[in-house]
């Protein structure tokens, strides 16, 4: 009998790998910032390309997280469910500090490259840990809740029982913003936060045991992000100064007496992508909530944690992009077409050299921006976080989509079934667009910053004025004009707020970052890696589609370089 099923031309699955050692684009990152945690990402590498880590990812999302309303006796408990690969990759994480705010010299760079290395593995678990590193920042602004609760954030431990704080291990923190009539408009949110005298809990309310500060709450939360956290900070209008805008209130799971608080999950959100995490809608039926900074400032207590989220959008979009990258690439270097591997083709190589050269710019902005936060007493650095941030967040996370689409035929058919990462990689793109503000709101912020934010300007100048002399002369040529037309028109602007200015905001963000990243590919990247972002985004215009680079590139050593065969370990 004839053998009708002998599989052939198949390339292998892109596990069991060191995914650190296999990206020069990070080390070197990684190097410039924070050269002594390079032996720690590379253990952290290794061990997050294994097979069996790998496999976690796809099993935490094809278990998605299950609502558990009430226990067998019928009482209240809004508990979520979750498959062992997520509480692996949980422990995982937690164990690696990336859910810990950052301290000591290049800190925050460091947990940027290990973040980034967790997005190539699963996404979704990522959430709660970015909330919880987060809001350490705002919870500083209560210094008495702060202290009862950092030391269990700052714990690598993941606690994953459902216990009052004081029971447990390690904390994790969640948000709550977004209400069902006003979207990105949390000004319009209408629920309500009434003052409670005397505090009937032991534990310290807001400001220095100021009992004025514990409040009971009613509304709601179209978005509530993972519910199964031991504490959540929302925005709610106060009862007496609703006038002067919203106020933030820590709410927790379990009050100080060890009961539940009357926070009621009233389902989980079935999600395009990032279905590994639980994200809810819930309904606060006089829960208690303790404020956090001064009435009707909660916005701007929120907004630290908001700009360390909006940082770790960009750079679970920029691992993101790595992972759909190596998944192409090294199916195209085994998979043969026409005589050939599909790696070898020329129309291939423009495709999967222009990936790279995406993927490598991400990866050295991503890298960049961590930095500044590891300088927050800089005024020059501080400035460019302030700038950079909402600039890199609208478009990193926007050419996400197109970069995971253009990955996936890569693979074709077999990128588009289930079985593949490409297909869950691809979903999980929009979200880091959506999440934490959307595409028009970020620009709309780097607008603002850039009138607001002293030494912005100055700070961009100094960024892109230290590539100059860096790189070829055609390339110095190219960059120089385009970095001086961005800051004459930046100049002749204003960053101004006015109608023409927010009609133009998404191509002005997508100008600076591609400056910048020009100027960070001249001054660390290899010169044919320099040139060919140059002459592709900065001369020519970024195209419509993956596959414009003009000739002359030498996407052979783009393409090594990207994924270098001695560094796997397959």
């Amino acid at each position: 009998m004839l053998d009708t099923h002998t599989v052939e031309n198949q390339s292998t699955p892109f596990e069991n790998v060191n995914l650190f050692a296999c990206d020069a684009a990070l080390q070197e990152a990684l190097l410039r910032a924070a050269p002594a945690a390079s032996a720690d990402l590379l253990e952290l590498g290794a061990r997050l390309g294994r097979a069996e880590t790998l496999a976690l990812g796809a099993l935490a999302n094809d278990n998605a997280p299950r609502l558990i309303n009430f226990d067998r006796y019928g009482r209240r408990i809004d508990e979520v469910q979750f498959h062992p690969a997520w509480h692996e990759l949980m422990a995982l994480m937690t164990g690696a500090g990336i859910h810990a705010p950052a301290s000591g010299a290049g800190a925050h760079s460091a947990r940027a490259a290990a973040f980034m290395l967790f997005a190539q593995v699963e996404n979704g678990a990522q959430c709660p840990l970015t909330m919880t590193y987060a809001s350490v920042a705002t919870l500083q602004l209560a210094p008495s809740i702060a202290a009862q609760w950092v030391p269990k954030i700052l714990a690598r431990s993941y606690d994953r029982r459902s216990l009052p704080i004081g029971q447990k291990h390690g904390a994790l923190l969640g948000m709550g913003m977004t209400e069902k009539q006003g979207g990105s408009d949390v000004r319009s949110n209408t629920t309500l936060a009434q003052r409670v005298t005397p505090n009937p809990f032991a534990l310290p309310a807001g400001e220095a045991g100021d009992d004025g500060d514990l409040y009971r709450i009613v509304g709601h939360k179209w978005f509530f992000s993972a519910p199964q956290c031991d504490a959540h900070l929302i925005l709610a209008q106060t009862d007496a100064c609703s006038s002067a805008g919203l106020s933030c209130f820590f709410v927790p799971r379990f009050l100080p007496d060890g009961s539940r608080n009357a926070i009621r999950v009233m389902r989980l959100k079935d999600k395009l992508g990032n279905r590994s995490n639980a994200s809810a809608e819930v309904e606060f039926d006089g829960a208690f909530g303790w404020r956090i900074g001064a009435v009707g400032r909660g916005v701007a207590a929120i907004l630290e944690m908001g700009n360390r989220t909006r940082l770790d959008c960009v750079l679970g979009s920029a691992g993101t992009m790595r992972a759909a990258l190596t998944h192409a690439l090294h199916h195209a270097r085994g998979r043969r077409a026409f005589g050939r591997p599909l790696a070898a083709h020329a129309l291939m190589q423009n495709v999967l050299a222009d990936l790279a050269l995406e993927s490598e710019a991400a990866t050295a902005f991503s890298m960049r921006l961590a930095q500044c936060y590891d300088r927050p007493d800089d005024a020059l650095e501080a400035a460019l976080a302030r700038l950079l941030t909402p600039a890199g967040k609208y478009w990193i996370c926007k050419r996400g989509p197109a970069f995971g689409a253009e990955a996936m035929e890569v693979l074709g058919g077999n990128g588009y079934v289930e079985e593949a990462p490409l297909a869950r990689l691809y979903r999980e793109f929009p979200v880091n667009s959506i999440w934490e503000g959307s595409g028009n709101i970020m620009c709309l912020d780097l607008l603002r910053a850039l009138q607001r934010t002293p030494h912005a300007l100055s700070a961009l100048r100094a960024e892109l004025e230290a590539a100059r002399a860096c790189g070829s002369a055609a390339d110095r040529t190219v960059f120089t004009a385009y970095a001086a037309q961005l800051l004459d028109d930046l100049i002749e602007t204003g960053g101004g707020t006015d109608g023409e200015a927010e009609y133009g905001a998404r191509r002005l963000a997508g100008r600076i970052v591609l400056a910048v990243q020009g100027a960070l590919l001249l001054r660390h990247a290899p010169d044919h890696v320099a040139s060919a972002f140059i002459a592709s985004r900065l001369a020519a215009g970024v195209g419509g589609a993956f596959g414009h680079l003009p000739s002359g590139i030498d996407c052979d050593a783009i393409l090594r370089r990207a994924l270098a065969v001695q560094a796997l370990n397959l």
